[in-house]
């Protein structure tokens, strides 16, 4: 079967596969409303949610609870990627550390990020501590566990040449261990990007007066669900954006592997 390798053609053809399917459901759910079978107290058209969105745009509140909100989840991100990467590293090289914090770690991740918050307000308050720390803990957890699957991931066949050759551990480590594991790494990161938005809306029940989880919030306590649905996918397309910046970064720092990507 011969393909047509036309750039132009591919473009069109990825474009439509991409965006296909979304345009699909939006017409179908406008047509809906439409058509009566669709109350738009209960799930407003599409063109009742842009309209919400522009007038939220025009008098600068949503830029305001955006900015807020994406600064609240790259401080607690940004926390929690620094010390799961360094803990699952160190957790990932030592049998000992492994051991010692095995348990605390397997307990401690189950628990939903929305249960700290009464311990939360009491170590940090009401203000932006708090909050961070919410999102911190949602991130952290797939981050550190994420990077120690992938040091453990390491062959054993390597570990045992770079022994009979006497490679020093500090260069075994950087060149061997670290480039093997930075799959898994990355994808923990992705991971705890995507927490870290879902926490958001727990992290701003804390007596927020901003953020895009305080606007979803308010918006229901009023059953403005035109507003609740802009703060929803607004989340939902700055979580998107963020992730492909991040797939950016791991293109370039993986692009070694070759992976399957279907038919």
């Amino acid at each position: 079967m011969v393909r047509d390798n036309n750039p132009r053609l591919e473009k069109i053809k990825y474009l439509f596969q991409y965006t296909g399917l979304s345009v699909i459901i939006l017409v179908t759910w406008q047509t809906l409303f439409y058509l009566g079978f669709i109350k738009p107290i209960i799930l407003p058209p599409p063109t009742r949610i842009i309209a919400t969105f522009w007038e939220l745009l025009e008098s600068g509140a949503m830029a305001r609870h955006i900015g807020i909100s994406v600064l609240r989840v790259l401080e607690g991100f940004g926390i929690a990627a620094v010390l799961g990467l360094g803990l699952g590293i160190a957790i990932g090289l030592s049998r000992t550390l492994d051991r010692m914090t095995d348990l605390i770690i397997q307990v401690t991740k189950p628990i939903p990020p929305l249960a700290w918050i009464p311990l939360a307000i009491l170590w940090f308050g009401i203000g932006e501590q708090s909050k961070v720390y919410i999102i911190f803990l949602g991130a952290f957890f797939p981050i550190i566990i994420n990077t120690i699957a992938g040091i453990r991931q390491t062959d054993h066949k390597f570990v045992e040449v770079a022994r009979v050759l006497e490679v020093p551990s500090g260069k075994f480590i950087s060149q061997m261990v670290i480039p093997g594991a930075l799959p898994a790494i990355m994808t923990g990161i992705r991971v705890g990007l995507m927490v870290a938005w879902i926490c958001v809306v727990a992290a701003e029940l804390i007596a927020a007066s901003s953020g895009i989880g305080y606007l979803i919030m308010d918006a229901r306590q009023l059953s403005q669900s035109d507003v609740v649905l802009v703060g929803m996918i607004t989340i939902g397309v700055i979580g998107k954006l963020m992730d492909s910046m991040i797939k950016r970064l791991e293109k370039r720092l993986i692009g070694w592997r070759v992976s399957f990507a279907g038919d």
